[in-house]
């Protein structure tokens, strides 16, 4: 390989004011050089500097707004359904979502990039137990309802999963999958793809470098998820999320977090809901009832569908009840969405370079003028992130599912035994609920026992008569009527 680096690509890295990346150049090897070549021809620098002078705009026009008054209201109330509130509605909107997964009309999609770090596990997040009679994974309670789901909406139902991991968590994700024979599913039914990163930059927009040889990179958020869905399925691949979906005639898709036990996947009230209102996306909250909890609310500001921040929001308005005693803005963000595909193709890459990136001012080793690795003690850069709910404000219609918290959150993100969101707490909540659909059932269940009921028997509490009357005395994991 030549002492010079390319000229093309030195040209194009100097006219985005890049050119510092190949500082190092003459001092690498062969090898280095190669993977550096590799990596700068992979990236995207006039995209890189028209995300970084969007994220900066964002964040002027961010602090701007903060300093003025401007109008923030919950969720109009015809954009609201709770299936609590109007059960027999809730019942036909079901029938309608059964009625789009029978007919191939639906996809899921699973956000499972994380890794199990905060659970002492560097194993990806949906591989953990958290300790149910079963032993079943975060991934093989959701396989197994998507196999229920299928059976419940009849004929011929496949629901496809789309699965995006991240650079860490893709490989031994696959893999453990494929020990376990993806749970049942069919092998083509589960389609990985993988989350994007961007580098970390300076604080006047300059890309790092990790190393002499190498680009400093961070994943790109959950709001990634857009352009992943374009992007190719693998290297050298020529699919994608969306063609696949295309493919398919996949219309409509359910995506969610990987780390709540409680989630109903593909959740036909929920579609159901967001077909018969004709919506391009939907969004699943829960009541938030103490203004202190720290989670965003999805709201209106200015007019515009958002999730507000719960430091964004002033303390008398974060406060206000309404004359019901509820909070005023109470509709807490979970992570849970609907979108038709027409949406996710087509609306999407017309308004995503408007979306501006949040900036994360971090410590980010890095290298010195002589190339040396170093890490510093004061933020030295930035890392740029997508949220998955920053294409609200570009949706025109959104249907609000408010859904008990009880019965359908119960999130994992603390060590165990911290006393909040850890696998203690989504271990309770799991058993608490199924707990409630054996006695709804007839059922008996004694103090003490704890009884697991698989996801491959009750979707969400259905199909348990023939359990009336019986008593369950021990600890058990009702897997068959």
């Amino acid at each position: 390989m030549s002492e010079q680096p390319p000229a093309e690509l030195a040209a194009r890295l100097a006219a985005a004011g890049q050119a510092h990346l190949l500082a190092f150049w003459a001092q690498l090897s062969a090898a280095e050089r190669a993977r550096l070549q590799a990596q700068l021809e992979a990236l995207d620098v006039e995209r890189v500097s028209a995300v970084y002078a969007k994220a900066i705009e964002g964040e002027a026009s961010a602090a701007a707004l903060a300093s003025q008054r401007h109008s923030l209201a919950a969720p109009p109330s015809d954009a609201t359904f709770s299936a609590a509130a109007a059960p027999s509605e809730a019942a036909e909107l079901r029938q309608i979502g059964l009625d789009a997964i029978q007919q191939g009309h639906v996809g899921v999609l699973l956000l499972a990039g994380g890794q199990g770090t905060r659970l002492g596990s560097s194993a990806p997040k949906g591989c953990y137990d958290i300790g149910l009679p079963s032993h079943k994974s975060l991934f093989q309670l959701q396989a197994e309802r998507i196999r229920r789901l299928e059976v419940l909406a009849g004929g011929a139902a496949r629901v496809p999963w789309y699965i995006m991991t991240s650079g860490p968590t893709r490989a031994p994700t696959q893999r453990f999958f494929e020990e376990h024979a993806y749970f049942g599913l069919r092998a083509e039914d589960v389609v990985f793809f993988e989350q994007g990163t961007l580098p970390c930059l300076t604080m006047d927009g300059k890309v790092m470098l990790a190393s002499p040889s190498e680009i400093a990179t961070a994943p790109d958020g959950n709001g990634g998820i857009y352009t992943a869905l374009r992007a190719p399925l693998s290297r050298g691949a020529s699919d994608s999320v969306i063609s696949s979906l295309q493919s398919r005639g996949v219309r409509y898709l359910h995506a969610f977090g990987v780390d709540n036990c409680l989630v109903r996947v593909g959740d036909p009230t929920f579609l159901g809901l967001c077909i018969r209102r004709g919506v391009q996306a939907g969004v699943k909250t829960v009541v938030k009832t103490q203004a202190s909890e720290s989670v965003g609310v999805v709201a209106q500001r200015d007019g515009k569908w958002g999730v507000i921040e719960y430091s964004e929001i002033p303390a008398a308005l974060a406060e206000a009840r309404d004359a019901d005693g509820q909070l005023t803005l109470r509709a807490a963000n979970i992570v849970n969405h609907f979108y038709t595909t027409g949406f996710l193709a087509e609306a999407v890459p017309a308004f995503e370079r408007e979306m501006a990136f949040h900036i994360a001012r971090k410590k980010i080793p890095t290298v010195d003028a002589a190339g040396k690795a170093y890490k510093p003690d004061t933020p030295n850069g930035m890392k740029l992130e997508l949220f998955i709910f920053d294409v609200f404000p570009f949706v025109e219609a959104l249907a609000v599912h408010e859904v008990p918290r009880e019965q359908e959150f119960s999130p994992l993100k603390n060590a165990p035994h911290t006393g909040a969101d850890d696998p203690q707490t989504s271990r309770r909540d799991l058993l608490r609920e199924q707990r409630r659909w054996l006695e709804e059932a007839g059922a008996r269940v004694t103090e003490g026992a704890e009884v697991e009921v698989s996801p491959l028997v009750s979707y969400a509490g259905e199909g348990l008569e023939k359990l009336k009357g019986r008593e369950f005395n021990e600890s058990t994991v009702v897997d068959s009527l």
